[in-house]
């Protein structure tokens, strides 16, 4: 069993046997209350909730294994679910154990319980499973900083019109996409020879930009986070990254309006996450995505962006944190604790294929020699056309480590 179903199937249970205490307790107080505290009703008030908890237990746990965890809204509507059917076939339950037959007038006194003898139970319990129940799952399930597992990298082919791909702080200029579609197949199959699994997005193929598919997630460990990209004309694009996140079992956050966030304005180093503040990510959408990273054990430090893209066009870092840049493109490497300056605007990007090697673009020989120096093994790719769009190899691909 993976850590990712190992941490579900534990947080299922865990938040079952929450969801279903709370409803017995709840239900037992507030009917002790109505019998005026006397505890000799304790054991026939127990007889009529026991059955509603045990049902409860078994449809809470189900629900959050299939995923009645995963987004709040889910939650409320699951717990509601959860409360009125576990309050239904518990009294069923009840009657038949007590010999009852279910005739029209246990069928009658079943449904008048669901406003009297039921009410707090079912109340509870719809109450629990989106708070208490979904606070336990997300705890849980949540991974730690840096944690790794499996080695699934996400890519979208080639758009027909990729030509018409937006260009902001560059000239234009023309683009061979016989030679793209030739560049991406070599940086599939680099990535594959590295040892990892190349799933493809669904193409767009009037979606210029979709190449670039790390604009759309930004992922964190077993959590995904679906962005909001600053150019309207790219917000389509998330969908088909949506779904194949969704296929590899990733837990869902998005950013909402008015925040937009892109996920090449997004450098993780440890447990600290740069985010480039700059014409694609704005302020509400730093402050959504820090409201998550915290969540699951990571600091966000915003970092000005005005002379690239994005914040991973000036930097990215090494196996070992140290992050790298181009210095001419690099707002302020202050706010980086160690920062090595690259000799090549197109040498700054590198994608960490393990903790000795790394991804580099080979239109930046000098850039190569000094990582390598560094002690790393390099493995050059040509995405010439790519760069033409402002894009680099960081921008080709999601990683899910």
């Amino acid at each position: 069993m993976t850590s990712s179903w190992a941490r579900r199937l534990v947080a299922s249970i865990v938040s079952a046997v929450a969801v279903a205490a709370i409803g017995l307790v709840a239900a037992t107080v507030v009917l002790l209350v109505a019998n005026s505290l006397n505890i000799n009703a304790l054991g026939t008030i127990m007889q009529y909730v026991v059955w509603n908890a045990l049902v409860a237990l078994v449809l809470s746990f189900a629900g959050a294994l299939l995923g009645g965890m995963e987004r709040r809204w889910i939650a409320v509507v699951t717990g509601l679910v959860v409360g009125l059917v576990s309050t239904f076939l518990g009294t069923i339950v009840l009657f038949t154990s007590l010999k009852v037959t279910l005739s029209g007038t246990a069928w009658e006194q079943i449904f008048q319980w669901f406003l009297s003898l039921n009410l707090p139970f079912w109340l509870a319990v719809a109450i629990a499973f989106p708070t208490a129940g979904y606070a336990i799952y997300r705890v849980l399930t949540a991974p730690g900083p840096g944690e790794t597992g499996r080695r699934i990298a996400l890519v979208r082919i080639p758009a027909a019109n990729l030509a018409e791909g937006l260009v902001t702080h560059i000239e234009r200029e023309a683009i061979d996409t016989e030679l793209a579609d030739k560049q991406w197949d070599g940086y599939v199959s680099a990535l594959s020879e590295a040892g990892w699994q190349t799933v493809e997005v669904a193409s767009a193929d009037r979606l210029a930009d979709s190449v670039f598919v790390e604009d759309t997630a930004v992922v964190f460990g077993d959590t995904a986070v679906i962005t909001r990209p600053g150019a309207d004309s790219r917000r389509p694009e998330t969908a088909g990254t949506e779904a194949a996140l969704r296929s590899q079992g990733l837990r869902l956050e998005r950013i909402e309006e008015p925040g937009t966030l892109e996920g090449g304005d997004v450098l993780k180093v440890g447990d600290t996450v740069y985010v480039g503040r700059g014409g694609r990510t704005n302020a509400e959408g730093i402050r959504q995505l820090r409201a998550i990273a915290s969540r699951l054990g990571y600091t966000v430090v915003a970092v000005p962006v005005t002379k690239a893209l994005h914040l991973k066009t000036a930097v990215t870092a090494l196996p070992d944190g140290t992050v790298i840049g181009y210095e001419p493109i690099v707002d302020e490497p202050r706010l980086f604790e160690r920062f090595l300056p690259i000799p090549e605007a197109h040498g700054t990007a590198v994608v960490v294929l393990d903790e000795e090697t790394v991804l580099m673009s080979s239109s930046a020989p000098q850039s190569i020699a000094l990582v390598e120096d560094l002690g790393y093994t390099v493995i050059p790719v040509d995405i010439s056309e790519f760069e033409k769009l402002e894009g680099c190899v960081t921008c080709l691909s999601i990683r899910i480590r």
